[in-house]
């Protein structure tokens, strides 16, 4: 769950279609260099050359694994990792670099290296009974008669080994099959994933997850600063709203699809400053027994069911020496506080980076939870 200023350059890069500008400046520059070299010759002529012969890659007939292209072969295409943030004798170049982390412990990355697809470790299959109700739009969350929540019985059960406990929630699923299925086959179980309600066929992208033992929010967008050049699409939550106008919108996010056992913030920090549309969304929440996770933007709002904020956004600076750090400092603030909860959004290096931080994280004397643990531990 990016800030409002990374998730508007990315929407604005998706609006702008960069392969097609990429594909016509590159049209430009060739057109101008053999322009030049018709008048003028080759510069290079009379000078020593040698030359590779490159070819494409041949195409696939059919959508590529997340083992099979979201390896760090092709990293450069997003970062590249330099020398800050790592020690004296840390690489500079993903493709070969020792990447040192706190006491001691360190993971190597090889132009070979991918994470691994991890083994499912399913969660139970959902709809489960009594949970659901039908809706104007589809099958919405409830308490069931026997008292049994969404926010409990859709949660990955965890049981603390009594180490200081990291939480990581990675956000944005659902539009990119490629980046998607890479955050549900690689990233631990532990790791909660949240998907974006207007995904194409996001009730089976919430199945994948939870067979691989991920539990499930659903993102609710809400009115960022900048709204409505900033826009988070049709069923937006406007600071502007009455609680009539929230539990419409509710009602459709809500109905997207089953299995989830809470919800996170969309953006929405001009939304949080609204008394009536927070305090209207809270109640739904409640009512529904859904717990509300956000990237730390609407932190100190009390409601829902179950709460937890996040206490730092790890990705606003999308570079792996910067992901790694604010990795590390949620591992500092764990051993202080016994406990830290970390957001990021779903642009590879930060899938590629958690994937191999969380390995780590037993010998390091810290224990992986999965976010429902913290909205368990304050909730409100």
């Amino acid at each position: 769950m990016p800030s409002a200023s990374a998730r508007e350059r990315l929407n604005r890069a998706i609006l702008a279609k960069p392969q097609v500008i990429v594909g016509a400046a590159g049209l430009c520059v060739v057109g101008a260099a053999a322009l030049f070299i018709a008048l003028t010759g080759d510069p290079r002529a009379a000078m020593p050359s040698a030359g590779a012969r490159l070819e494409a890659d041949k195409p696939t007939a059919e959508l590529a694994s997340g083992e099979d292209v979201f390896g760090y072969a092709g990293m450069d295409l997003y970062q590249t990792l330099d020398n800050e943030g790592l020690d004296a004798e840390g690489a500079g170049g993903f493709g070969d670099a020792l990447i040192t982390l706190p006491e001691g412990a360190s993971v190597s990355a090889t132009g070979s290296f991918t994470a691994p697809v991890r083994q499912p470790d399913p969660l139970p299959a959902a709809p489960m009974a009594g949970l659901h109700q039908p809706g104007p739009e589809g099958p919405l969350p409830r308490i069931a008669a026997d008292g049994r929540v969404p926010a409990q019985a859709y949660a990955r059960p965890f049981r603390a080994n009594g180490k200081p406990t990291v939480s990581l929630v990675v956000g944005g699923l659902g539009l990119n099959a490629v980046t998607t299925r890479a955050a549900i086959e690689r990233l631990p179980a532990d790791v909660t994933l949240s998907f974006v309600p207007y995904a194409e066929g996001l009730q089976r992208w919430v199945d994948m997850a939870r067979s691989y033992g991920h539990e499930v929010l659903i993102e609710l967008p809400m009115e960022p600063t900048g709204y409505p050049n900033n826009d988070p699409g049709p069923y937006t939550l406007l600071a502007s709203s009455s609680a009539e106008d929230v539990s419409v919108k509710l009602d459709w996010l809500l109905s997207r699809a089953v299995g989830f056992y809470g919800v996170s913030n969309y953006l929405g920090d001009r939304f949080a400053t609204s008394d009536t549309a927070t305090s209207a969304l809270m109640g739904q929440l409640r009512q529904r027994g859904l717990a509300f996770v956000d990237d730390g933007s609407l932190q100190g709002r009390p409601g829902a069911f179950a709460r937890a904020s996040a206490d730092r956004i790890v990705d606003e600076e999308q570079s792996p020496a910067a992901i790694l750090r604010q990795l590390h400092a949620l591992e500092i603030q764990a051993k202080t506080d016994g406990a830290a909860f970390g957001s990021g959004f779903s642009y590879p290096v930060t899938i590629e980076v958690a994937s191999r931080w969380v390995a780590g994280l037993e010998q390091r004397g810290l224990q992986l939870a999965p976010a429902s643990a913290m909205t368990r531990r304050r909730s409100a």
